[in-house]
């Protein structure tokens, strides 16, 4: 059975301004499969954002198709994109006097509407959506309260809440300390497994990723994308090219940074 998600055919994404059409990255040609997590990759002002951002219908392409679920995602309604695919995105929402447990149940809106009531069984659904990032205890705050990675818990399990097939994530491990970072790359990756979800997510935590992910997408300046997974990208030297410049290093056996830093000296080192 294919288990094909999401295919990039010829794909150029970029922005327009009032006078130019700035196209970042062109005839990228992937696919998304279900039941496996992918990691966005690559340098800063590459083009991560706004593939993601293209990908989840935000922002159009400047050339190619998107076809999701076997369907061009311009053929999808508003209802029909928010039971497919759920968006988790580094902007604030601007929410006043919002609780934590109302804003993860506004991933229950294509389902209840945006005036709808929540019923026994979307409620059901919020609390484990909270109790599986972990927040549960944080259900009667006010989000305005939170701290920046206790925000980005709480869009997670928003998107959670809203039980679509498709998950995409920019930079969701942002804000978070490292062992706050695992736990979210490994639900996501349990509900790839378990839920036969699709995950795609961009991060700049590259030896997690090298850890976790089942396929890199790896974005390059040039704008060309490397697709594969880790152990695939490294053996290329996609990898190494990437990552290696003075004083660091990359060993493709052990999929790991190493930094060398032997010849630093602290100024304030004690003789």
């Amino acid at each position: 059975m294919d288990n094909t998600t999401i295919i990039l055919q010829d794909l150029a994404i970029g922005y327009k301004t009032h006078h130019h059409r700035i196209v970042v990255a062109d005839h990228i040609n992937a696919q998304l499969l279900a039941g496996c997590m992918t990691c966005l990759i690559g340098p800063n002002g590459v083009g991560k954002s706004t593939l993601m951002r293209t990908l989840a219908a935000f922002q159009k392409p400047m050339a190619g198709n998107i076809l999701l679920q076997g369907q061009p995602i311009e053929h999808f309604s508003d209802n029909m994109m928010a039971k497919t695919l759920s968006v988790v995105l580094t902007e604030k929402l601007d929410v006043i006097n919002m609780t934590v447990s109302e804003l993860v149940g506004m991933g229950r809106m294509p389902y209840s509407g945006f005036w709808g009531t929540l019923n026994g069984e979307d409620q059901d659904i919020v609390e484990q959506a909270m109790l599986r990032v972990g927040i549960q205890e944080l259900a009667h705050r006010r989000v305005l309260t939170l701290s920046d990675g206790e925000r980005q818990k709480v869009m997670i399990a928003k998107a959670l809440a809203q039980q679509t097939p498709v998950i995409l994530l920019d930079e969701p491990t942002a804000f978070l300390d490292y062992p706050s970072k695992v736990e979210i790359l490994q639900l996501m990756h349990s509900l790839c497994r378990e839920e036969n979800k699709t995950v795609m997510l961009s991060t700049h935590d590259l030896e997690l990723a090298l850890q976790i992910a089942d396929t890199l997408w790896l974005l390059l300046e040039d704008g060309s994308l490397h697709v594969g997974s880790p152990r695939q990208l490294a053996d290329k030297g996609v990898l190494t090219r990437f990552i290696e410049r003075e004083g660091i290093s990359f060993n493709t056996e052990l999929l790991t940074v190493v930094v060398d830093n032997k010849n630093v000296e602290c100024e304030n080192q004690v003789h």
